[in-house]
């Protein structure tokens, strides 16, 4: 009898929580948070199971949003955004209405990656406490998700959006900040940037862990690492925590820095692959073809048995997918010996070039690196050409560096470079019948090749030798 009457009593308790549950938003909306402007955006979150959900955004105060929740009390809308704009509110109510505020209309970025990406003021970059000095700018929100991985889906990432401050810029990822600073003084609209980055991480732990099982190559590739106690290698961990609980937050597109810790196992011969499955799975979850811009390894004198180069050269690959762009940032290391090159501003003002010039309908900026094209011997040199060459090329010194030459033999020797318009002429005085070119194509090669304009030309090689 007691069993009964304590069973009555507590699933009378269980009901009238229930029934008296507050509509929630999923954590990612949030008081400061930014809107993807002039779009469809989703909404979610959780309320009373078949209870009706009503949402209103002050940005349209008549167009009120009617869904209702599910029998495992999630709900989700879209709703239209404007122009951008703010702050405004966002309402949810069933029994009890729900407010958020400060919210903003604008473009939002989601940034990730590794250790370059995560990297802040308080790790140590140029000229980082000026920059902290005027970073207060309230049109610039942070997102900034915790380094929790997960085996397993997670619906939430617990934290919430933040205003940029001097204090908040200070601590969240600077090449995110200058990238989105690039944005706000260009288009002079809200800016809002999703910071999900943990150092150490190899690519293969932010795609769907599926997607790396299911690939026999890429299976066999992510198990060439050791467990380390600092990041998780297995695939799937950080996507499924930190990465799925954003979906489908409407974007704008994505910026990305990695890499480094595939090259430093040698991981080489697949990283094109990885991230074309890590695009294509990450627009699929977001429901949009946007747009990705990453960066390619910097300079490091990695150990005698990595391959850096090669993952440099996967990565010019990756380049040439749909709708995506790849900064080259050789030029900008001053040392070797940090993986981590201090100069962020650069890199971020390279990656939103890319962006102002594709999204944005920006016509005057030149943004691409130049790539190889093609080649042609001539006699016992061998001339090579450019894409996105405009004006043409320069050297600041009066030897190019950088390149290597090989004839019949497949040996490659230093050689002697020279401009030639918009092409580079290059050659080696014992090589008499040359076969194939390369320019720096080594771990921690650095030239001195540039367009007029001022961009560094890619590394490359012409040849497709086994290493």
């Amino acid at each position: 009898m007691r069993t009964r009457l304590f069973t009555s009593i507590l699933l009378f308790f269980v009901f009238s929580v229930t029934i008296n549950a507050k509509v929630r938003f999923a954590s990612v909306f949030s008081d400061h948070m930014v809107l993807q402007r002039n779009s469809l955006v989703s909404v979610w979150g959780w309320a009373n199971p078949g209870e009706k959900v009503y949402l209103v955004g002050s940005w349209l105060p008549t167009d009120t949003i009617v869904v209702e929740a599910n029998n495992d009390s999630s709900w989700s809308a879209e709703i239209r955004t404007g122009e951008a704009g703010g702050p405004y509110t966002l309402k949810a109510w069933d029994w009890e209405e729900t407010v958020l505020n400060d919210v903003l209309l604008g473009e939002v970025w989601l940034c990730s990656g590794q250790s370059n990406m995560e990297w802040s003021v308080n790790h140590g970059i140029l000229n980082g406490e000026e920059e902290v000095a005027k970073a207060d700018i309230p049109a610039i929100r942070f997102y900034h998700v915790p380094k929790i991985g997960s085996g397993n889906p997670q619906e939430n990432c617990l934290v919430s959006w933040e205003v940029c401050t001097s204090e908040t810029m200070r601590q969240t990822s600077a090449i995110a900040y200058f990238y989105g600073k690039n944005l706000r003084d260009s288009l002079n609209v809200p800016i809002g940037l999703i910071v999900s980055a943990w150092g150490g991480t190899p690519a293969e732990v932010w795609l769907p862990s599926e997607h790396v099982t299911g690939n026999a190559e890429l299976e066999k590739a992510s198990k060439v690492r050791d467990d380390f106690k600092w990041w998780p290698k297995q695939p799937g961990r950080c996507y499924h925590s930190m990465i799925q609980p954003l979906m489908p937050y409407g974007i704008a597109g994505a910026i990305w820095y990695q890499g480094e810790s595939n090259a430093a196992v040698g991981q080489t011969a697949t990283y094109d692959l990885l991230m074309r499955s890590l695009i294509q799975s990450w627009r699929e979850g977001f429901r949009k073809e946007f747009p990705f811009y990453f960066v390619q390894i910097a300079p490091y004198a990695y150990g005698e048995n990595d391959r850096a180069y090669l993952v440099r050269e996967q990565q010019t690959k990756t380049g040439a997918y749909p709708n995506t762009g790849m900064v080259v940032i050789w030029d900008l290391v001053d040392d070797v010996k940090n993986i981590h090159p201090k100069n962020k501003q650069a890199v971020g003002k390279r990656l939103a070039n890319w962006a102002l010039a594709k999204n944005y309908g920006w016509t005057d900026l030149v943004y691409r690196s130049p790539q190889y094209q093609s080649m042609r011997i001539e006699k016992n040199k061998i001339r090579i050409f450019f894409d996105s060459v405009l004006t043409g090329l320069t050297s600041p010194d009066k030897k190019i560096v950088g390149f290597t030459i090989a004839g019949e033999d497949r040996q490659f020797v230093p050689a002697e470079a020279r401009i030639d318009g918009k092409s580079v002429l290059v050659s080696a005085k014992n090589v008499k019948k040359p076969m194939a070119v390369r320019f720096l194509f080594g771990n921690a090669s650095i030239g001195n090749l540039f367009t007029k304009e001022g961009l560094p030309v890619a590394p490359f090689r012409t040849d497709s030798f086994s290493e």
